[in-house]
C-alpha cells in the first residue's frame, strides 16, 4: 500500500479546523473531475458513508468510503476521523487528526494508506507522493476557506 502524511500547523482554533476538514461536499472541490457526495443523513458520525466519484461517463470510478472512528476534539482532546476505503478500485483507510498546537494554533495531520487496484506496488511511491501532493493542495484550500 502507498503510505503518506501531511502535517499542517494553522491559526486556527482546533473546532474550526475541524469543522472546515469534515465538511465532506467541499472535498474535491480543487481536484479535476471529481465530486464528493454524503451518502446518508446528517451529522457525520460513525457509520456516515461518502463517495468521491473521478473521472467522466465511462470513464470514472467511485471510491466510497466508511468513517468507522468519529470523535470530534474536545477540550483538550484531539479530534480524530478516520475514513476506511471500500471500493473495486480503490482501498485503504485515511486518517484525520485534528489537536492544539503550538501557540493555540491548530495542528493537522492526515494520514493515508491506499492501493489502488491495476497499479503495480512497484509504484506506491509514485502513488504516495502523488497522493502526498493532491491532498496537500486539498487540506490547505479547505483550511484556507471559511
Amino acid at each position: 500500500m502507498a503510505a503518506f502524511q501531511l502535517q499542517r500547523t494553522v491559526p486556527l482554533p482546533v473546532d474550526e479546523a475541524w469543522r472546515r476538514l469534515t465538511r465532506w461536499h467541499r472535498h474535491g472541490d480543487s481536484v479535476p473531475l471529481t465530486r464528493v457526495t454524503v451518502t446518508t443523513p446528517p451529522p457525520t458520525d460513525e457509520g456516515t458513508r461518502i463517495v468521491a466519484r473521478t473521472g467522466l461517463g465511462p470513464l470514472a470510478f467511485d471510491d466510497p468510503m466508511e468513517v468507522t472512528v468519529w470523535r470530534p476534539p474536545q477540550d483538550d482532546s484531539p479530534g480524530l476521523c478516520r475514513l476506511e476505503k471500500r471500493g473495486r478500485i480503490v482501498r485503504g483507510w485515511a486518517e484525520l487528526e485534528v489537536r492544539r498546537g503550538p501557540g493555540g494554533r491548530a495542528r493537522v495531520v492526515w494520514r493515508e494508506e491506499i492501493r489502488v487496484r491495476a497499479v503495480p506496488r512497484a509504484l506506491d511511491a509514485v502513488l504516495a507522493r502523488a497522493g502526498r501532493y493532491v491532498f496537500g493542495r486539498e487540506v490547505n484550500r479547505l483550511l484556507r476557506e471559511p
